[in-house]
């Protein structure tokens, strides 16, 4: 309301355009209703009021269709044109009706709401004693063409002006305490969006600090393991099985650490997927595939659920690290004789894979770290697999989520973007 952008502007503009449109089709209106006490409305009265009326019509519609903001230069000399103009046909029409008592003193009002919104003071106080100026110069005129002088006229006169000063130096203060307090808030704005950045940029330090502390734990006790076989199978004397089993340790622990850098990077740097429809139900029969020969050691059936049509939007190969993560923690989470269950079904424009086991529930307290790194509950986890398939979900526009968690059923559901009916599906 108070701001001076094009947006601003044009909605000032259109208010004072529609006031100014109202007052001068009701003092015409008015003048014709009440004929018998101020006259017929004149001709030049009517076609200069017609063409007041007609050329604020004509602003109003250019302002309305702008599309290009003005300068601050093209928006005063706009506004003083526009206070100008107004006095100038309230004057105008003040001396055309002919009297004493014009009721077209009230159009003054407008230019005066005008500079008040848009002036200094000291410009809104020149418009004040202008307008004041010309309701006194309406009286001059009239006795001028009509004496005697009646001089109760000027005080009545005197009396109206009263309206102008009140009405414009309360407006302008109003007016500016507003831009005062609006000035105040975008500084507190901007001071909290300050706030914010220094907030998010110190909770980013924290999550790498978080991260470094988990790499560094989970790769130094890999590290101490071979050091420490090393440092044994040098030492003399020592029989050969032993110094066979220290290097064995060495390269399990070596093991650990290459598939725990691999998971890191899968999880720091995941790659961009490219995406193209692709048949879920092969993706989860490959998964399957892989599970099986360690679910059959922990007597664990894997078994797969679905339509062979279901279709989602996504890079196959990438998506299968997520069911993947997913099904090996089911499998390894449930009792022996238990089954772990991969569906995938359509939902209205998505695609849902559910994985769950039926050896729950995951603990309360785990529950809201389940997806950060390096957060595990087994003891040789390297607390990654379902932050890669959160990551993996998050990539193809998807959602990971644990919708079940009761002592009867663990599910995670993972949502995929589906396909458009018709459109040519790749096999897995």
């Amino acid at each position: 309301m108070l701001g001076m952008d094009l947006e601003s502007f044009r909605w000032q503009e259109a208010t004072f355009a529609m006031l100014n449109l109202v007052l001068l089709a009701a003092l015409l209106c008015g003048h014709a209703f009440f004929a018998e006490h101020f006259g017929m409305p004149t001709l030049p009265l009517v076609g200069f009021l017609s063409t007041g009326f007609l050329l604020q019509l004509g602003e109003l519609v250019w302002i309305q269709t702008k599309a290009k903001s003005f300068g601050p230069h093209t928006e005063q000399t706009l506004t003083l044109i526009t206070i100008v103009w107004d006095l100038v046909l309230a004057l105008t029409l003040g001396i055309l009706i002919d009297r004493v008592d014009s009721p077209y003193y009230v159009l003054m009002l407008v230019p005066i709401l005008l500079a008040a919104f848009r002036r200094s003071l000291v410009g809104t106080l020149i418009v004040i004693v202008t307008a004041s100026a010309f309701q006194f110069y309406v009286v001059w005129h009239f006795f001028l063409l009509h004496p005697p002088l009646e001089e109760d006229e000027y005080f009545e006169a005197a009396t109206v002006s009263l309206m102008f000063p009140l009405t414009g130096a309360l407006v302008w203060f109003l007016v500016n305490h507003l831009r005062r307090k609006e000035i105040g808030l975008a500084e507190n704005l901007t001071e909290l969006t300050r706030t914010r950045e220094r907030l998010m940029e110190e909770e980013k330090l924290a999550a790498v600090g978080r991260l470094s502390t988990a790499i560094a734990h989970e790769i130094r006790n890999p590290v101490a393991m071979i050091s420490s076989s090393l440092a044994t199978a040098m030492r003399n004397p020592i029989s050969s099985s032993e110094r066979d089993e220290m290097f064995d340790i060495v390269a399990k622990e070596a093991a650990r650490l290459e598939r725990l850098t691999n998971d890191f990077l899968a999880y720091a740097k995941p790659r961009t997927p490219l995406c193209r429809p692709a048949n879920v139900m092969d993706t989860l029969g490959y998964v399957a595939s892989l599970c099986r020969a360690h679910a059959h050691s922990r007597r664990v059936e894997v078994r797969v659920e679905g339509s062979e049509q279901v279709a989602a939007s996504m890079d196959a190969p990438q998506v299968q690290q997520a069911p993947l993560n997913l099904a090996m923690n089911a499998v390894e989470a449930s009792a022996p004789g238990g089954t772990v269950l991969l569906r995938a079904r359509c939902a209205d424009d998505s695609v849902k894979i559910d994985l769950e086991n039926g050896n729950g529930p995951i603990s309360e307290s785990a529950v809201p770290r389940i997806f950060e790194p390096f957060f595990t509950t087994k003891v040789s986890g390297t607390g990654l697999g379902l932050a890669i398939a959160h990551n993996i979900a998050r990539s193809h526009s998807g959602l990971l989520q644990l919708t079940d968690n009761t002592a009867a059923r663990v599910r995670f559901t993972l949502t995929l973007p589906g396909v458009a009916a018709g459109a040519v599906i790749t096999k897995a």
